[in-house]
């Protein structure tokens, strides 16, 4: 008889973790967009955000940084701390600042399919900085992505106005720094470890938050209502932390790709959570542009773990 084929350990958990950290991530922008509801800016509401998150991820790295059996993790030399800045400045302060300020001027929904445009961008820079191939089946593939996400662009202008085309640049940048921690954050990844470059990295950008209010903001402007607060408080755990730790646990027990391919429900997700929460609207052009997107995304990704012949 043939060899049955056996399924990964944990299949079910890992898919359930992959899930909820997607969804999760994905609210972030929801529970963002509630609290500019009540008067504050980018400034402070990532200030909270960071403020909250940062003894859990203290924690984290406490956790990542302890011995096990017995053996202590490598230590940090001058150029992992001087990495460890870099990444923490383009993937958890200024892609997130970005973020924060863009959805002052966008949907949520336009906003998640910005972001979800993530790994077309990691292949743009990979062939400008790295002279990596792009299939000629890959641009087709970017060209369904962007085009879906003109198609929602479209529809955001005639709603929010000229100010849409502000929003979308500071998330596309968000977007390009995120790609940029991505692809320089690799080598690093195999000496310290995910969780453990997650910790420290989010640490950095947490004191840059804090550091960048007291430079930018009077102290008066941390005096905020009690929901810009719980929320702030929800954003760090539910929407930061929590998705970090989530994720990582999905990758250990069902790899990568399976975990990135999962993760293609969080545009939609936002979007239903913006048409329910936030009253965004919901029609067949922006359904048809997310639909551009995340297909248009799944074949770059598929492709780009094809393997070299």
């Amino acid at each position: 008889m043939p060899p049955s084929v056996s399924r990964p350990p944990h299949l079910l958990s890992g898919l359930l973790l992959a899930s909820a950290g997607a969804i999760a991530f994905s609210g972030k922008a929801i529970v963002v967009k509630l609290a500019y509801r009540y008067n504050v800016d980018a400034v402070t509401v990532i200030m909270y955000r960071m403020l909250f998150a940062l003894p859990l991820f203290l924690l984290l790295l406490w956790w990542t940084s302890r011995p096990v059996n017995g053996q202590k993790p490598e230590p940090l030399r001058r150029r992992d701390w001087l990495g460890v800045l870099g990444l923490g400045v383009t993937g958890y302060y200024l892609a997130s600042f970005l973020d924060f300020w863009g959805l002052e001027y966008i949907s949520a929904s336009l906003e998640r399919l910005i972001l979800y445009l993530n790994p077309t961008i990691v292949l743009v820079l990979g062939w400008l900085l790295f002279k990596r191939p792009i299939a000629g089946i890959q641009i087709v593939a970017m060209a369904v992505s962007y085009a879906g996400v003109l198609l929602v662009f479209g529809h955001e202008v005639g709603a929010q106005g000229p100010h849409a085309s502000f929003g979308a640049a500071l998330v596309f940048g968000s977007a390009i720094s995120y790609a940029l921690y991505l692809i320089y954050s690799g080598e690093m990844v195999k000496r310290l470890g995910s969780l453990r470059l997650v910790s420290l990295a989010t640490t950095v950008a947490c004191v840059l938050c804090l550091l960048q209010f007291v430079l930018l903001r009077p102290l008066s402007a941390a005096d905020v209502a009690p929901e810009v607060l719980w929320l702030s408080l929800l954003n760090a755990t539910a929407c930061t932390v929590a998705p970090v730790v989530m994720v990582m646990m999905a990758i250990e027990r069902i790899g990568p790709g399976l975990t990135a391919q999962t993760g293609m429900i969080g545009p939609m997700s936002t979007i239903l959570m913006g048409a329910f929460i936030l009253g965004e609207p919901l029609n067949p052009s922006i359904l048809a542009g997310t639909a551009l997107v995340m297909a248009g995304v799944f074949l770059v990704t598929r492709l780009g773990r094809a393997p070299a012949k």
